[in-house]
């Protein structure tokens, strides 16, 4: 072989020899870290005891802010706001010609707005604009006061708690952007804000699968990512990578 076809090869092979390396090191210089996607949770309470006439809603469906989630037959309360409605209006005609005192009126419109209020809990509706994440009952079924019907999560936004060391959390700031990825869906990457970085420092969660790891002092950071298209969901695990930390 010629000197000339020798130098170009060797040239070749000395690039791909500096490409591997630079790889190596550019991954060498990457902190990782892993973390769980969680969801703000609300969870929506019956406030009355009864038989819920209509639940329809499923899990998985989007709700908006208002919007009916449950219908509770309450049939004793809207009897007795039906009565009480009948004593109140003729209390005000009689008040207003004299017939009864300030006191009697006062107290019977008293009544009116305290079974008014029980009535307006018999139609439950969405605090906020979400997805449904669990719902418990079914139509028919009986529940009281308390009861936990469905649980509703914002996917919208959703937050991931990471564990960092001493030295790679004083580099870290409130608002600071990170980028977290998930091998899941191709290494896609998202785009999140620091909202909280704990100042005292704990021992790594549980979840977390080595020994060792378990054994280190951390700091939490929690991370919210913006999630309009809902590809993020609670339980993936994001990986937060960063650069010279």
């Amino acid at each position: 072989m010629s000197k000339k076809k020798i130098i170009p090869v060797f040239v070749i092979v000395v690039i791909l020899i500096l490409a591997y390396v630079a790889k190596i090191f550019l991954f060498q210089s990457e902190f990782s870290y892993a973390g769980t996607v969680e969801v703000t949770k609300v969870d929506i309470p019956a406030r009355v005891s009864s038989v819920i006439a209509e639940f329809p809603v499923r899990e998985g469906q989007v709700v908006e802010k208002g919007q009916a989630l449950v219908k509770l037959a309450c049939e004793d309360v809207r009897i007795a706001y039906s009565l009480i409605k009948s004593s109140y209006e003729r209390a005000h005609s009689l008040f207003r010609s004299g017939g009864i005192s300030r006191e009697i009126y006062d107290q019977t419109k008293n009544k009116m707005e305290d079974v008014a209020l029980r009535r307006g809990w018999c139609d439950v509706s969405s605090p906020l604009h979400g997805r449904v994440l669990t719902t418990y009952f079914e139509p028919g079924e009986m529940v009281g006061p308390g009861a936990k019907l469905l649980t509703i999560g914002n996917l919208e936004e959703v937050f991931a708690y990471f564990y960092l060391p001493h030295d790679q959390i004083s580099q870290l700031k409130l608002e600071q952007k990170v980028k977290a990825r998930v091998s899941e869906l191709k290494n896609k990457e998202f785009d999140g804000v620091i909202s909280y970085i704990n100042p005292e420092a704990e021992f790594t969660p549980k979840n977390v699968q080595t020994r060792d790891e378990r054994t280190r002092l951390v700091y939490a950071v929690k991370v919210y990512f913006n999630n309009p298209e809902e590809v993020l969901k609670p339980g993936m695990t994001l990986e937060w990578v960063a650069d010279n930390l």
